[in-house]
């Protein structure tokens, strides 16, 4: 396997055994990302200097016996642009903050520099990480590098794509109504959104049960090694859970036995036939695996899903957001502004909460006799990278859907204390990764993490070398 699409585990394992140095790997990181970025435009900045002085500084560490390494030492990782640093640019997408600069920085990434990662630069996201594709007036179009045509998802479109496209090793991400899980998916990743107070957050989205930043990687056991270095109680955020819970190395074989619930439609979403099968493909290499898995039914409406959802957003991420809209409506994109109009039509806050009790109350029965649910993460198998919306609608087996739509993800954040983990399940025939979720019980991380590991070990997809994708020049891919 070629350098910049080492997994970070195995780059530890090769510093560790003192065959590959961590200024190595950078520098094939970098070449690799002046090679691909002009074709998927992934990043907002990159941090060089940053970086090679934190290459040298873990060289340095791992050269000298008994010296304490980092959780994290030497590893190339990007930081979603949302997630601030005292001193750069914190511009979320929008023309309305151009040039901003952060005063504070987000607590995982102190954790993230701390844990010794060569932190080399912030991946791109929709205008206020507003919609589930990537592109804005301040950064521009951000590609898939399975297609070039089509958006790697979002909002944390920017880390999928530089993962994907080996720009990077490990990198953050957040999700709000799917931000980690639909890049993911699109990008043939494994992502993982914790449970609400499992990873501090900052003022005053913290207190939103719907938010959460999370680990986006190359494997379950990456994934896993980001996220205990970000998750656990910090002194800024009163919803912080403790103690920290830290994962154990994944073991596949320690899903034998475990029962997991397949659930294709989520009671009523249209899916996309590629989606469908390989997310059965999923079920029967977890079979294989020697999980039992039993088809089942939700009584879920997508209708209540988006309109319980709408609400919530409309009291909390939407009022935010509305307040710049009126002053600065100009300078917006049209799904923000969409996004702010939708959800202001929306039900009262309070009746949202009523829907969200309701709709998770069938989750937690089904969830008393099974370890976990599996679905699809996206119904749809891809949008352009340019999506247009919020005037196209998305056809799915013969219906006509809004994107929030094509999105599985949403309803496991209405009921944000569930942990899951989106995995790949294979390719649809437009060259795009399908993935699927793993939901867990509430605060039950390390079964998500076990049956990740399994379905990895089953499918052996994309812990193969040529899982990866060709980036292909821009011009010769839309010509």
């Amino acid at each position: 396997m070629e350098l910049h699409h080492l997994t970070a585990t195995k780059a530890r394992e090769l510093f560790d055994a003192k065959e590959l140095s961590p200024v190595e790997l950078l520098d094939a990181v970098v070449a690799r990302t002046a090679a691909v970025e002009p074709s998927i435009n992934a990043l907002t900045e990159e941090m060089l200097e940053v970086a090679y002085d934190a290459a040298r500084a873990s060289q340095e560490r791992f050269a000298k016996p008994g010296t304490q390494l980092g959780a994290l030492e030497g590893i190339p990782l990007l930081l979603k642009e949302e997630q601030p640093i005292a001193g750069y640019k914190s511009e979320e997408g929008s023309l309305t903050l151009k040039g901003n600069i952060a005063e504070e920085t987000h607590p995982i990434v102190d954790r993230i520099f701390a844990a010794g990662a060569v932190v080399h630069g912030r991946t791109t996201t929709p205008e206020f990480c507003s919609a589930g594709y990537t592109h804005s007036k301040l950064w521009g179009v951000t590609r898939n590098p399975w297609n070039l045509a089509l958006t790697p998802g979002g909002s944390s479109g920017g880390s999928g794509a530089a993962l994907a496209a080996g720009a990077t090793v490990l990198a953050t991400g957040s999700d709000i109504g799917g931000s980690i899980r639909i890049p993911s998916s699109f990008c043939g990743l494994v992502g993982f959104k914790p449970p609400f107070g499992r990873v501090p957050g900052m003022a005053p989205f913290n207190q939103d049960t719907y938010c959460a930043d999370g680990p986006m990687g190359r494997s379950v056991a990456d994934v896993a090694m980001l996220q205990n270095v970000i998750a656990g109680p910090h002194r800024a955020d009163q919803a912080s859970i403790r103690p920290a819970y830290v994962l154990g190395a994944p073991n596949a074989a320690a899903a034998v036995g475990m029962r997991v619930a397949l659930c294709v439609n989520l009671g009523d979403y249209a899916i996309d036939p590629a989606v469908e099968a390989n997310t059965r493909a999923a079920a029967e290499a977890l079979r294989n695996a020697g999980v039992i898995v039993d088809e089942v039914a939700l009584p879920w409406t997508r209708k209540q899903i988006v309109e319980t959802a709408s609400a919530h957003f409309g009291g909390i991420m939407g009022a935010f957001v509305s307040e710049i809209a009126a002053e600065q409506r100009e300078l917006l994109m049209p799904y923000t502004l969409d996004f702010v109009e939708s959800t202001a039509k929306s039900g009262s806050f309070a009746e949202g909460l009523f829907s969200e009790a309701e709709i998770y109350a069938p989750l937690g029965k089904l969830l008393e006799s099974y370890d976990a649910l599996l679905c699809p993460t996206n119904a749809a198998t891809g949008l352009a990278a340019d999506f247009p919306d919020p005037a196209a609608p998305i056809e799915i087996d013969g219906q006509h859907l809004s994107w929030i739509e094509a999105n599985i993800t949403v309803p496991f954040n209405l009921i944000g204390r569930v942990p899951v983990l989106s995995v790949p399940s294979g390719l649809a025939p437009n060259g795009i990764p399908t993935g699927v979720q793993i939901v867990g019980r509430t605060y039950d991380d390390a079964t998500v993490f076990t049956l990740g590991a399994a379905l990895e070990e089953s499918l052996n997809l994309w812990t193969q070398a040529s899982w990866w994708p060709e980036v292909q020049t821009t011009a010769n891919t839309l010509a």
